[in-house]
């Protein structure tokens, strides 16, 4: 998955745009429920308390809120049920996954139920009680949405599947996805241009596919650049903040440690940037500290992390509404026809990057 760098745009990162019409979601936290619940009032649906359905009613007059017309045609075809099934240990990723999902959901007038998966759950079983909860269409993440056997297991069960940040394609499922191995190149050429040479890399766990990908890109920019390999500068992580820390000490604690750290998601960044502080290290004057993702850490901690941006509510928001249509057109038995939608990414130019210092150039 070679990706050509001119599909990258450097740019700083958008305020989030005003003026948006409410959604469910934002029905939801005024009156203090689920979107479920929502979702059941709109739709005129019994099993909701009269309290509950008056908090609602409230909700929806005070914010002006006002159901998607083209949504509620689609939901003609059938009430939509959508799981979106989880095992990722990032916060950051799952929360703008969630926002992504619950804003598909609304524009297509679907409920959404997220659920934890076990990864030592035999398929049988699962697939059991995803029917019992009479869902018909899965989302799937990382790292579900790369294991060929559990897509095809849940594909052969009857269940429509939606796949968020996938590496590969498969037979009868959507999917939404970056090229992670030209993101992760187009990273650290980035660090290569400001002079680094010495660029520690924290990978992400073997279990996720997206870790071989973006190892794959750090490789190949650092063999265009024609320094030889060193294993001491890669160390592995697991995406969450605590893993990052460990990878942080490692490389930094090396007799002739990396003048610049390019983390595999921006949780292990962050890591990254707090251990450099606890050994009284500037960034980025002493060392530079790069992420993956632009999840919300990236701009709530200081310096801000210069960082790829996969974005990962609108694959979420893109997957809901293409599962959703998959189900609608199942139960209406149209014709199934696979999507897959490729997305650019960005690299985000922001505080915790700069040329190495003189001293350890």
């Amino acid at each position: 998955m070679k990706g050509s760098v001119t599909e990258i745009t450097i740019a700083k990162r958008k305020s989030r745009r005003g003026g948006e019409r409410p959604t469910i979601a934002d029905v939801a936290l005024r009156a203090g429920v689920s979107p479920m619940t929502v979702s059941r009032v709109i739709n005129g649906e019994t099993g909701v308390v009269a309290r509950k359905r008056d908090l609602v009613q409230n909700a929806i007059s005070e914010l002006g809120y006002v159901p998607n017309s083209a949504a509620r045609t689609l939901a003609g075809s059938g009430l939509c049920r959508l799981v979106l099934l989880h095992d990722n240990p990032s916060a950051g990723f799952m929360s703008a996954l969630l926002m992504g999902s619950l804003e598909g959901a609304h524009q297509v007038d679907a409920q959404l139920q997220v659920e934890p998966m076990d990864p030592t759950e035999p398929i049988n079983v699962l697939c059991a009680r995803l029917k019992w909860s009479q869902a018909n269409g899965l989302l799937l993440t990382a790292p579900i949405c790369d294991d060929a056997s559990v897509v095809a297991g849940l594909v052969e069960s009857g269940f429509a599947v939606s796949r968020i940040a996938s590496t590969q394609k498969l037979p009868d499922s959507h999917d939404v996805f970056i090229d992670d191995e030209a993101a992760s190149y187009a990273m650290t050429k980035h660090l290569l241009t400001l002079g680094h040479r010495r660029i520690g890399f924290i990978q992400g766990p073997a279990n996720q596919a997206v870790s071989a990908l973006r190892a794959a890109g750090y490789a190949r920019a650092m063999d265009e650049a024609g320094i030889q390999s060193d294993q001491a500068l890669i160390v592995i992580g697991d995406f969450t903040y605590r893993s990052g820390m460990t990878a942080a000490d490692a490389l930094l604690g090396l007799e002739q440690p990396p003048t610049a750290i390019f983390a595999c998601n921006d949780d292990m960044a962050a890591a990254a940037i707090a251990a450099a502080h606890r050994r009284r290290l500037d960034v980025p004057q002493d060392v530079s500290v790069c992420g993956f993702d632009d999840t919300a850490i990236a701009t709530t901690i200081w310096p801000e992390i210069t960082t790829i941006r996969q974005p990962v509510a609108e694959m979420a928001r893109l997957a809901t509404i293409a599962l959703a249509e998959a189900v609608r057109a199942r139960n209406s038995r149209l014709p199934q026809i696979e999507a897959h939608q490729h997305l650019a990414f960005q690299l985000i130019r922001r505080a915790s990057d700069a040329p190495p210092s003189s001293s350890s150039a």
